[in-house]
Formats: structure tokens, sequence, C-alpha cells
């Protein structure tokens, strides 16, 4: 990439957002500065879309968002989800009927609505940043798994959470997508071939854009799809060592405004 990017496609959580999950009047800046040139800026985020809110409060700038690694693009100005991939009822099931016979104690959750309310199981543990009225705890298996959901998650107690991702992505090889972007164990299910790289090169298409025209940056394993996709791609110091092993190259880390320190070299103050 010998120029300008046109699209500048950044992860969230340990990426953009510092470890207390805001928003550096520094990195605002940056953004503001890539707009200013005439470039985009996408958030691409397993993240559902409820969770946005107090990012774009923080943010200033209502920037389009590719959620939950690339099943939902969502436009925040119009408030409407542009496209939606969730997994259909009858796969659910499959998905979990073998994950309960491969991982025994496992409990799920399902992002339904395009990621505006997520049901659970009893037994599956609650993130601490949840919205209490768009959640709701199922008596039923059946239940959890009768409406359309852009993701699955699944915990089943403490895990490593590569050795347990792996555990899940071999169990469901060639039906659904799994990955994890924390560090406590939880696995992120998607529908088959639905990657953050694959919601961002849909939204790239639907702007005139190629791979080419994009610098992306993660720091998870939930990102290499989008990261290996992209023209650029840049990881913070505090990457997943995965992460950090396939990356063009490497930016402060999150904590260090890693994403802004980047973009301030590529669009100086003139």
């Amino acid at each position: 990439m010998g120029q300008l990017p046109r699209l500048v496609a950044t992860d969230l959580d340990g990426t953009l957002l510092r470890s207390d999950r805001s928003v550096s009047p520094r990195t605002v800046e940056a953004i503001e500065r890539v707009v200013a040139a005439g470039g985009q800026v996408v958030l691409v985020t397993g993240r559902p879309i409820r969770w946005l809110t107090r990012v774009y409060d923080h943010l200033g700038a209502q920037v389009p968002a590719i959620c939950a690694n690339g099943a939902v693009v969502y436009d925040p100005i119009e408030d409407v989800v542009l496209r939606a991939d969730p997994l259909a009822p009858e796969l659910l099931g499959e998905v979990a009927r073998r994950l309960r016979a491969e991982v025994p104690g496992i409990n799920f959750a399902v992002e339904i609505a395009d990621g505006r309310e997520m049901r659970h199981e009893a037994g599956y543990r609650i993130h601490r940043d949840e919205i209490p009225e768009a959640i709701r705890a199922v008596d039923a298996p059946e239940e959890l798994l009768s409406a359309p959901a852009v993701k699955l998650l699944a915990r089943a107690g403490v895990q490593d959470p590569d050795a347990f991702a792996a555990v899940v992505a071999g169990a469901l090889q060639g039906l659904a997508e799994a990955t994890h972007s924390s560090r406590s164990g939880l696995v992120e299910i998607s529908a088959f071939g639905v990657t953050k790289a694959a919601g961002l090169a849909w939204f790239c298409a639907r702007h005139g854009l190629t791979a080419d025209d994009v610098v992306a940056f993660g720091d998870m394993p939930n990102d290499l799809p989008m990261l290996t996709w992209a023209g650029r791609s840049v990881a913070v110091a505090n990457a997943h060592r995965n992460v950090l092993e396939i990356a063009d190259e490497v930016t402060l880390a999150n904590d260090e405004d890693g994403v802004a320190a980047y973009l301030e070299k590529l669009y100086p103050v003139t």
C-alpha cells in the first residue's frame, strides 16, 4: 500500500479502546483527521449492536460498524442493519448438539434480533457490561435455539481460551465458524463463512473499495481473517501472539493509543 488508505478498519476492545473501555481524546482526533482527509472509518467488532452506544458517545463520529464478527453491518446514523447473516434455528440445533456431546457442562447464549437482544441458559455467566433490559434467561434449550442468531456464545467454566476454541472449532468444522476474542474461555460461533473479513469485504464492495484500499487494526484471534484480508494489517503491541505473527506492522499498545499513533503518521497535522 503505497498511498493513503481509503478505509480504516479497526477492532474495538483491546485495540481502539483503552482497557477501561474508553476512547481517548487523541484517538477521537485521529479519526476525525482521517474523515477530514476523505477517508472512511469502520468499526469491526465482535460486539453486538446494543454495546455500541457508549462507544459512539465517546467517539462522537457516527461511523459504520461491522458487528458480531462480521454477521451484522450497521448504519448508526439511520439506526438500520444493512446486512445480517445469522445462524438458522436448524443450524443452531445441530451446533448445540455437537458441542454438548463434545464438551460436558457447556452453556450457551444467543445474540438475536440482529444483536439487539440476548437469550441465555441459566448457567451461562453474563458479561459485566451487559444491558439488563436486553437479556433474558430461558427455561428450555428449545427456546434458546428457536430464532435466528447472529452469534452463538459458548462457555464451559474456566478454560484456556485457545485450547477451548480449538476444541469447538474441531467439533464444528465445515458447519460453522468458531473463534474467540477474550481471555476468559468464551468461544464465539457464527454461520459458516461469516468472519470479520467477509463482513468487511461486503462493505468495501458496496463502496467500490478493495482490500488494497484498507488498513486494518486488531489484537485477537477473531481479527485474524480481517488482518489477513486487508491490504495493510497492523497489530497493537498487546495483541495475541498469533496476531503479532501475521501482522504487517505493530503499533503501540491500546492503552498507549496505538491506533491513533499509527494514524497520526499517515495523516500528519499540516
